[in-house]
């Protein structure tokens, strides 16, 4: 196991985990102390997502469309601060943050959108959101009771649901790597198939997971408590790495996140230690990342 305060060198035997069609190594290991570098706030007018020369912004109350000189196409009013947005066939998902803190934190409206002109085409509920092919999208939500994927049609009308919210991995099909914030944690790594139907895959043991990172193969790469798993289409799983032992009962302790480049992966974790409530440790491992002797 490639423990906090070990060097981290690519020659350590335990540093290097085959699983699936893929292999790890640690490069580098480093512990400070102080937040995260990613730790930082949203910036006014920040890019939600871009498509075909079109980039989709958002800021306190609205959303703009612009071109690649940055001139603005449209610009559609809405309650909150858009959070993120999806495009696809025409259409545009933004989902947003409130003003005011509510029953459900600071949900905001999803909205649908025109990406032709902004026009508001329906006003729903959720809190993530992924779209499909012919403009069809998926929104999902989790609380009171709610853990609940919903697939929407171009037009916003529902077509389908679902007993499964977490991080949606598309392509071919949906799995979704499941969030649902209870200890002890059923989330899992899931699969949804029409006529609300879940295949379940591998138990995850955090109750919230950071946002995985997708493979051109599509295999998912999970920080799962400490641990780098690797989930591939069918749904098999296998460890990569046990870079840092955490107890499920603390794991709302650490807050993990995935960047990758090229070859490389960065897995940044940041512990808040039970004797220094407030005070951050951040682990941070860059991995060489290969495809192994098998195909996932």
């Amino acid at each position: 196991m490639a423990r906090s305060g070990e060097s981290g060198g690519a020659d350590h035997p335990a540093n290097d985990a085959a699983g699936g069609g893929w292999r790890v190594s640690v490069v580098k290991y480093r512990r400070r102390a102080g937040p995260p570098e990613y730790d930082e706030g949203r910036a006014a007018g920040q890019s939600l997502a871009r498509r075909n020369g079109l980039r989709l912004r958002g800021g306190p109350g609205e959303v703009r469309c612009v071109d690649t000189e940055g001139r603005a196409l449209w610009t559609a009013a809405c309650s909150g601060v858009p959070n993120a947005a999806h495009i696809g066939a025409g259409r545009v998902l933004v989902t947003t943050d409130s003003f005011d803190y509510t029953p459900w934190g600071h949900l905001g409206p999803a909205l649908l959108l025109d990406l032709a002109d902004g026009t508001l085409i329906a006003e729903l509920r959720g809190a993530s959101g992924a779209v499909l092919r012919g403009g069809r999208f998926f929104l999902g939500l989790e609380g009171y009771d709610v853990f609940d994927t919903w697939e929407h049609d171009r037009d916003g009308v529902l077509v389908d649901s679902w007993r499964s919210y977490g991080h949606y991995v598309t392509g071919s099909g949906i799995r979704v790597v499941e969030t649902d914030r209870c200890r002890p944690t059923r989330s899992r790594v899931v699969r949804l198939l029409p006529g609300g139907t879940v295949e379940r895959g591998p138990s995850l043991t955090d109750p919230l997971c950071p946002e995985p990172l997708v493979l051109a193969d599509g295999t998912i790469l999970i920080l799962d408590a400490g641990v780098l798993r690797a989930v591939d289409r069918r749904l098999g799983d296998a460890v990569l790495a046990e870079l840092l032992p955490v107890d499920p009962d603390r794991s709302w302790c650490y807050r993990g996140r995935l960047h990758r480049t090229g070859d490389r992966l960065t897995v940044t974790v940041a512990e808040e230690p039970e004797e220094r409530p407030g005070k951050q440790v951040v682990h941070t491992w860059t991995l060489a990342l290969r495809p192994g002797s098998a195909v996932v």
